[in-house]
């Protein structure tokens, strides 16, 4: 039996997209509190007090000898919650502007191997009275989805809640020998025949049921592949060559905005997100000179395979949907219809059931081979951005008592994809977050900037009145901000500039289709 503690084959090929080239593979999040921070004593007492909750982010990773393994994850025996948190103070006028520009620094830096793969940082005094946290763990660790989940053992559903505690301390695993490791490995690839045999006696036991389920499985994989993998997406700017250093800004928007809009003109939350990032991006290629006439670029959108029972777990249950983005539709109107229509049909064909078949077959895979399917995936062309969407909870939340005000997912920039844009929602909202590559999207404001106008003429066309989508680094306080857009006071969007040295958040998951 696989030992529970080693990498999936899909959290082992994150791995290696990483070491092949520029790409930084922590999910990460910017949420912004209310109120006077915390001590840097306080905040790690509080971060300590419920690690026993979240026992892998005490561990980091064995390599097995020669790559004859995937890595397995062990007890860090010098593990302290002071070497993954640390404390930064902004420059004046330490706005949001300073805060988006040092987020940009913070995801630019890659996470230490040799230690738990996260860090959390706490940022004081922000203007109006505020303050930050910006959060990053590797992707091998967590996936969005179930980082939802592991988030609420920072985040407390009310303000007086009450500390939590360990039980008793902690006492480090001995970590295993580079012998042993190689031991194991080779044992589990050993014995990895006998389940093979194993399988095949249950598909003679029941003959049809098996190849119906191999027949539906073809069908799905085949969908995925005339989808995705059977043409390449288009040329774009987006898809060239990146370096180590990114840009980051934030919109934030009202999410009953999003559900008036989707019960107007049909489909989901998704379909509006999807929808409001396509005009944004035609706008933005025709301002750039681009001609955008039939184009239709193609985003690649991870949806969650966890089962309910699995929601808290560790490690990725992700699959993939190929979405299509119109951004030579001119018309709100025509461009949620056409994505409306694209995504029907990508459900009815079963995408994402056909990319989690792959992803399962690649656990069969040795070491070596996905490394060299990783390194693939570096030139891939089957998809021009990742765009992702996930319901976060819908009651406020809060850190020792502060209120968090808002929350910006951020996701990893692959190799050869400048650009992608994750959203999240939470009490009320839904958050933008753009990272770019620092040398390929200087104006990513201009970006952050076309979606707040994209929210507000989609939202025209369906009939909504609403002038709240804004850009979060000009967003005022949450009342002053509503009489503001009511106003028609403008947004400006903000990005993060040259980094330094310096990122993962989750949440716990709400109600969004």
């Amino acid at each position: 039996m696989a030992s529970p503690d080693r990498l999936s084959a899909l959290d082992s090929t994150f791995l290696h997209l990483e070491s092949s080239g520029p790409s930084h593979m922590h999910v990460a999040s910017v949420m912004v509190f209310r109120g006077r921070a915390p001590s840097l004593e306080e905040f790690v007492a509080h971060v300590q007090g419920r690690m026993h909750l979240v026992p892998r982010y005490r561990q980091r990773l064995a390599f097995v000898p020669l790559g004859q393994g995937r890595p397995v994850w062990v007890d860090d025996p010098h593990f302290s919650a002071w070497g993954h948190i640390r404390q930064a103070a902004l420059p004046q006028p330490a706005n949001d502007a300073a805060l988006r520009a040092f987020a940009g620094r913070v995801f630019s830096q890659r996470l230490d191997r040799h230690k738990p793969l996260w860090e959390l940082w706490l940022v004081e005094r922000l203007t109006r009275g505020r303050f930050a946290v910006i959060a990053k763990a590797h992707h091998a660790l967590v996936d969005g989805i179930s980082g939802v989940d592991i988030t609420t053992v920072l985040l407390d559903a009310a303000a007086d809640a009450s500390e939590t505690k360990s039980v008793r301390p902690w006492v480090a695993k001995p970590a295993p020998s580079s012998a042993r490791l190689l031991a194991d490995a080779l044992l589990e690839r050993a014995t990895l025949p006998s389940e093979m045999v194993r399988g095949a006696r249950r598909a003679l036991r029941a003959p049809r049921r098996a190849m119906g389920r191999v027949r539906h499985d073809l069908t799905d994989v085949g969908a995925l592949t005339w989808a995705g993998l059977g043409s390449p997406a288009p040329p774009s700017p987006f898809n060239v060559a990146i370096g180590p250093h990114r840009r980051y800004a934030s919109v934030e928007s009202d999410l009953p905005v999003f559900r008036e809009i989707k019960d107007a003109l049909g489909g989901t939350i998704n379909d509006v997100v999807l929808t409001v990032v396509s005009l944004a991006l035609g706008n933005y290629l025709r301002a750039q000179g681009y001609n955008t006439t039939g184009l239709v670029l193609r985003a690649m959108v991870p949806v969650s395979v966890r089962a309910d029972a699995e929601h808290g777990a560790l490690g990725n249950r992700v699959a993939a949907m190929w979405a299509p983005l119109p951004v030579g539709a001119l018309s709100p109107k025509d461009c949620h219809q056409q994505v409306q229509e694209a995504m029907t049909h990508v459900k009815l064909t079963g995408q994402a059931v056909g990319a989690q078949v792959l992803t399962n077959l690649a656990g069969f895979a040795p070491p070596t081979i996905l490394s060299q399917a990783a390194r693939l995936q570096a030139r891939q062309r089957y998809f021009n951005l990742v765009v992702t969407n996930v319901p976060g909870p819908q009651f406020p939340l809060y850190l020792l008592g502060r209120e968090m005000l808002c929350m910006y997912p951020v996701l990893p920039l692959a190799h050869r994809q400048a650009l992608g844009i994750a959203v999240m929602s939470y009490n009320g909202h839904l958050g933008f977050g753009l990272l770019g590559d620092y040398d390929t999207l200087p104006e990513i404001d201009s970006i952050a900037d076309q979606i707040t106008r994209s929210i507000a003429a989609l939202a025209r066309a369906a009939g909504v009145r609403t002038g709240r989508g804004r850009s979060a680094s000009a967003a005022p306080p949450r009342k002053a901000a509503r009489a503001a857009a009511a106003n028609g006071a403008p947004a400006r969007a903000t990005a993060g500039h040259r980094p330094g040295n310096h990122a993962a958040g989750k949440r716990s998951p709400g109600k969004q289709e």
